[in-house]
């Protein structure tokens, strides 16, 4: 999953909020670095990463991808996700979707001391509206030439909003089936915190 479904599943509480797109830039031990709402809900985002990888709808979702593209199918199909949750946010939130990136959007920038590379990347993200963006499928070319700069081998995501068009449709059956058990999974998960 990629920002959005983490942001969605990981709990609605600022430090929750927080802790669920800090699971993308904070490693290794936590004890003590954050307050624990905040590691707590970094846990959460790791348990949600441990629960997707090895869901058998995730890796039916991954096998139909070209042998050759599997080593990038995770990634691409993280960011596909989340487009598949935002072009249907209404069928998972009540909340509408614009309310909810705003809302995310202002507890970042309330926060005066973002981990790494969020901190670099948090003013744009609001300015820029990403997580809602997520809807417009033709936006997905941006994020992946994006991805593409940070990675040792760009070239794997070559043509990889060609590849996902290609499979749309099964892809996003296979995430229509998964993301209301993930949700449970996550409700669950949140409810013992």
């Amino acid at each position: 999953m990629n920002y959005l479904a983490h942001l969605h599943l990981g709990g609605q509480q600022p430090e929750q909020l927080l802790g669920s797109l800090y699971g993308d830039f904070v490693k290794g031990p936590l004890a003590g670095r954050y307050p624990l709402p905040l590691e707590a809900a970094i846990r959460l985002h790791r348990q949600i990463d441990v629960f997707t990888d090895s869901h058998p709808l995730v890796l039916q979702s991954l096998g139909r991808f070209p042998r050759e593209r599997r080593r990038y199918a995770g990634i691409i199909l993280d960011v596909f996700f989340d487009h598949c949750l935002a072009a249907h946010w209404q069928d998972y939130a009540e909340q509408p979707l614009e309310q909810f990136t705003g809302r995310v959007y202002q507890v970042l920038a309330a926060q005066a001391d973002l981990p790494g590379r969020l901190a670099q990347i948090a003013p744009s993200m609001a300015a820029d509206d990403w997580l809602a963006s997520y809807r417009d499928f033709a936006v997905l070319e941006q994020v992946f030439r994006g991805i593409a700069r940070r990675l040792s081998r760009p070239e794997g995501m070559d043509g990889a909003l060609e590849l996902v068009d290609a499979l749309y449709a099964p892809l996003m059956d296979d995430f229509r089936s998964f993301y209301p058990e993930l949700q449970a999974f996550a409700g669950k998960a949140l409810a013992r915190v």
